[in-house]
């Protein structure tokens, strides 16, 4: 781990700096290994020769006491002893007998005894026979001296070493560094999109790699450049394409809004019409023609509502209002709604009983069931379409499925895109079964969106198809309150359903307040027709009493607003108050009005309006302004 964390910290040393040591390494473990041997030698050498002096003179002693210890003369022996102990570097002079007595003893007395060095020398005898021997024990001062003499020599060649080699490194590596940081920094000028060339000098290795770097570095300038007049060039492409598309868009928008909006006024008058034809008519050749039309309306009617629905979601007027129910209401609803369908096409309807209760906007939810069975039943030639719900974990899973005519995987993942149609299979064409324009799969995406889950598809061709939504579950309440009986001469008869209800009908197109007029008679109301404000107030100012309700178109003639108009009627004197009953009918599709009429608090039918929608919202409202009064 030390080893490891030493090797790391010397990752961070500048190249000088790693140059600089990687030539002192080696020269310290140079010098250091020669002074080494050298220093041994010399001290070999020292140590032999105070050896070599020791040897020469016990030699001399011994010469001298071969006659003396014959005759065992003990005090010329002693002397011989003592003038060997004065000789320099002599620290002891012993000499002793053949049988080792110890018989002349001599140690010097005038200097510190310190480490010596022993040598023996025999004593040899006139007859060649050894007589005794003599020690002599030399100090090794001059050793140690050498070794100090020899340290300072070592550290002083060691330190002057290092530093010429550690100058002749750092030249070394200035002069390999300098260029090779250079570079670097051009790197660091080149990153930011500045002149990055760098003067070509220095050895051929490194004069290679300048040269190649300021070649490198000119093809990335001109690059670079090409590549920002590009992007500038795409920039202003795109600005001008992403102009033309919000044009596009704004145009596309004002377009469906507008045709919408005149579209839907023929087509209301034609509702009204088509239903006071069919008024006491008998004639069943007539009666089939009528109900052609219907079909056709009816057909018209769904397209209509596709562009409404995804008008209101462009708008932002749709919020959910979270509220728990029990999903066997809607189911039921669904069931009602469509179970007459089911049956023209020869085909199954299968809604299951569930006693799931969910957290959810009830409208929208509706909504999304209702467009996801409308397209099961449209694709669907033979068998019918199931609805079901299963729990999971916390939430209810609903599924609709059908046996139609499928969609083939590669068109699985845009069903739910704006105005994406799938080429029918085998499908019904034409009557109730014609295609409309791809917004309702795409309206139940943005619906989903909007309620926090999310739509899955599965389908295989010819098998058939089934779309699951995940809603949060819930725990049961109180059973609801049923919906308000509807007052008495009110039930959803064809005749006499208003009788002794005044309604005011206000529209600036003709052929609509006659169709309304037709309708509203056939129910029996009495009916006051008005196409401006101006028409409005001067009935007000004549009638005996207010109309029991006002139904009023949202634009009228001169920019005026049916907003506008009824907070008119009930500024006027002999105008309308809290007993009369409000309701707006418009085509408008804009998103700006679809706002204004959410925030108006008014009841708002959109055209067309069929007679079965317009009495039901008429009962409903007249409903609750009684139960209010």
């Amino acid at each position: 781990m030390n080893w490891s964390f030493r090797a790391f910290r010397l990752l961070h040393l500048t190249l000088a700096q790693q140059l600089v040591l990687l030539a002192l390494l080696p020269a310290t473990v140079a010098t250091l290994g020669v002074i080494a041997v050298l220093t041994r030698q010399h001290l070999s050498n020292v140590t032999e020769l105070v050896r070599a002096n020791a040897q020469t003179v016990a030699l001399q002693v011994a010469t001298v006491a071969q006659s003396q210890i014959q005759r065992m003369d003990r005090r010329a022996l002693q002397r011989t002893a003592q003038s060997g102990s004065y000789q320099p570097h002599v620290q002891q002079v012993q000499i002793w007998s053949e049988d080792g007595e110890i018989v002349a003893n001599s140690e010097t007395t005038d200097r510190a005894r310190g480490e010596g060095l022993q040598v023996v020398a025999p004593i040899i005898g006139d007859d060649g026979k050894n007589a005794g021997k003599v020690m002599v024990e030399m100090s090794l001062d001059a050793v140690g001296s050498a070794k100090h003499a020899v340290w300072f020599n070592v550290v002083l060649v060691l330190a002057a070493s290092l530093v010429g080699v550690g100058l002749a490194g750092w030249w070394a590596a200035r002069r390999i560094s300098a260029p090779i940081r250079e570079l670097g920094e051009a790197v660091e000028r080149l990153g930011a999109g500045e002149d990055a060339q760098v003067t070509i000098e220095g050895t051929a290795e490194v004069r290679r790699l300048q040269d190649g770097f300021n070649q490198a570095a000119r093809a990335l300038s001109e690059s670079r450049s090409q590549l920002e007049s590009r992007i500038t060039n795409a920039t202003a492409e795109l600005a001008r394409k992403n102009q033309q598309l919000e044009v596009a868009s704004q145009a596309k928008t004002r377009l469906l809004a507008a045709a919408s909006h005149d579209l839907r006024q023929p087509l209301h008058a034609l509702t009204l019409f088509s239903d006071g034809l069919a008024n006491g008519e008998t004639d069943p050749a007539r009666l089939q023609r009528i109900g052609h039309i219907r079909e056709c309306v009816e057909s018209l009617d769904r397209l209509f509502t596709e562009l409404l629905n995804l008008s209101q979601l462009d708008a932002g007027v749709l919020q959910p209002q979270w509220t728990d129910f029990p999903l066997d209401t809607l189911f039921d609803e669904i069931s009602r709604n469509f179970r007459a369908v089911a049956e023209q096409q020869n085909l199954r309807l299968v809604v299951r009983k569930t006693d799931a209760w969910v957290r959810c906007d009830y409208v929208m939810l509706s909504r999304i069931l209702n467009n996801l069975v409308s397209n099961s039943l449209r694709h669907t030639v033979e068998g019918g379409v199931l609805i079901g719900a299963r729990r999971r974990r916390k939430g209810i899973r609903i599924d609709v499925c059908d046996t139609g005519v499928g969609i083939a995987a590669h068109h699985q993942t845009r069903v739910f895109e704006e105005f994406y149609q799938v080429e029918p299979q085998g499908g019904r064409q034409g009557g109730r079964d014609a295609r409309g324009m791809g917004l309702g799969p795409a309206t139940v995406q943005r619906l989903a969106a909007l309620l926090n889950t999310r739509v899955e598809l599965s389908s295989r061709p010819n098998k058939g198809t089934c779309v699951r939504v995940v809603v949060r579950a819930t725990e049961p309440l109180v059973p609801m309150p049923a919906p308000p009986l509807l007052p008495a001469g009110l039930m959803a008869e064809d005749d006499g359903g208003l009788r002794n209800i005044r309604v005011l009908v206000i529209d600036d197109e003709r052929t609509i307040l006659e169709g309304l007029q037709v309708v509203l008679s056939n129910w029996g109301a009495e009916v006051l027709a008005a196409q401006s404000r101006s028409e409005a107030l001067a009935l007000a100012s004549a009638w005996d009493r207010p109309p029991d309700v006002v139904v009023s178109d949202l634009l009228l003639q001169g920019g005026d607003n049916g907003l506008d108009v009824l907070a008119a009627l009930e500024r006027h004197p002999n105008g309308i108050g809290p007993a009369t009953a409000r309701l707006l009918v418009t085509g408008e599709t804009k998103p700006d009005r679809l706002r204004e009429v959410a925030s108006a608090g008014v009841t708002v039918l959109y055209k067309p309006v069929s007679p079965k929608v317009l009495r039901q919202a008429i009962a409903a409202q007249l409903a609750t302004v009684r139960e209010l009064a």
